[in-house]
């Protein structure tokens, strides 16, 4: 078990070197050369192109900066230090472009980036790895099983949601109610690994209940903050690919009213879990609300979207940092971190 830290409004000035004094000590003040990456060869590879051009055009509203918005597939080291940047914004979702391959590229690069080591990156982007680290730190997470290849049978009991281990965006999400619902996702499954045979899956207790979503940033910092929880309202029940990122019928509620204390506990696991993993700069937890209003965790994002449907900048900006703020914010984030060390 470790300790749970202190979390800071936003703003608020804590001990240590802010970021715009580490910014201001390394650039002096001269304008900096931005890298955006987007694309990637993983299967949210769009989404990342949407997200990266919001970040690229955030970033442009800033003097402090020439910007270069750059799509890549599976970029190389060699590659990446052909592009001229001084730090490095890597807006890629999925198990190659946050998952720790490019990561690894990223730190042989030895520029500074934003996110999160390769290391870190592995665990989140692993469910199971995830879900073993909170249950190691005490935060709740459902049960859970390996989805076995020619196994027909369930092997917890209905309802449970089926879901690829290591993609993220909700791509191959199934949720199954009754046997017809788990035979319909088998079968979904099954054609799915006969073209991506090195994918894995699982199946996880449903919890029944409310869907929240915690933002932070700086998890790793002196002045870590937590922003405004959302509430996610799907129109079909289920936040999925569609419910994401193309449908406009589902609902956010910023900051929702929830039992007193609860906010309290989802910051707490928050928090915990993010340190103990690692993540730094920014990530995006999911979790459940069951009836007896216990969090459960469901996952980690250390590369949460910036479309105009998504949640980070979204709770941002309940709290006055509109999308140019934020993205200066961790830029300086990765100035800072690089000069410590």
């Amino acid at each position: 078990m470790v300790a749970d830290y202190p979390i800071a409004p936003l703003g608020q000035q804590g001990g240590g070197e802010t970021t715009d004094r580490a910014f201001e000590r390394t650039f002096g003040g001269q304008a900096m050369r931005v890298l955006v990456l987007g694309g990637g060869p993983d299967a949210e590879r769009e989404i990342s192109l949407v997200s990266a051009k919001a970040v690229a055009d955030a970033l442009r509203q800033s003097a402090s900066h020439h910007v270069d918005l750059v799509t890549i597939d599976r970029a190389t080291q060699a590659e990446l230090a052909s592009k001229a940047a001084d730090v490095i914004v890597p807006v890629l979702h999925g198990p190659w472009g946050e998952g720790g391959p490019l990561q690894d590229e990223l730190e042989k690069d030895g520029r500074a980036f934003v996110g999160c080591g390769a290391a870190a990156a592995r665990i989140a982007m692993d469910k199971v790895l995830t879900k073993s680290v909170a249950l190691r730190l005490g935060v709740p997470t459902p049960d859970f099983a390996i989805l076995r290849a020619g196994d027909p049978g369930v092997p917890l009991p209905l309802p449970v949601v089926v879901k690829p281990v290591h993609e993220g965006s909700s791509v191959g999400l199934h949720v199954c109610r009754t046997a017809e619902d788990w035979s319909r996702a088998r079968a979904a499954v099954e054609a799915d690994l006969a073209e991506h045979p090195r994918r894995v899956y699982m199946v996880e207790r449903m919890i029944e209940g409310i869907e929240i979503t915690a933002g932070l940033l700086d998890p790793l910092g002196k002045k870590a903050t937590l922003l405004p929880l959302i509430q996610v309202v799907p129109a079909t029940g289920t936040y999925d690919y569609k419910a994401k990122y193309t449908r406009d019928d589902t609902k956010y509620v910023v900051a929702p009213s929830l039992l007193p204390g609860v906010e309290l506990v989802i910051g707490q696991y928050a928090m915990r879990l993010a340190r103990g993993m690692g993540v730094r700069h920014v990530c995006r937890m999911d979790f459940m609300v069951d009836r007896q209003n216990t969090p459960w965790l469901l996952e980690v994002n250390t590369m949460p979207g910036f479309t105009d449907h998504s949640l980070v900048p979204m709770a941002a900006r309940r709290l006055g940092m509109e999308m140019p703020a934020l993205c200066e914010r961790l830029v300086e984030m990765a100035m800072r971190d690089h000069g410590a060390r």
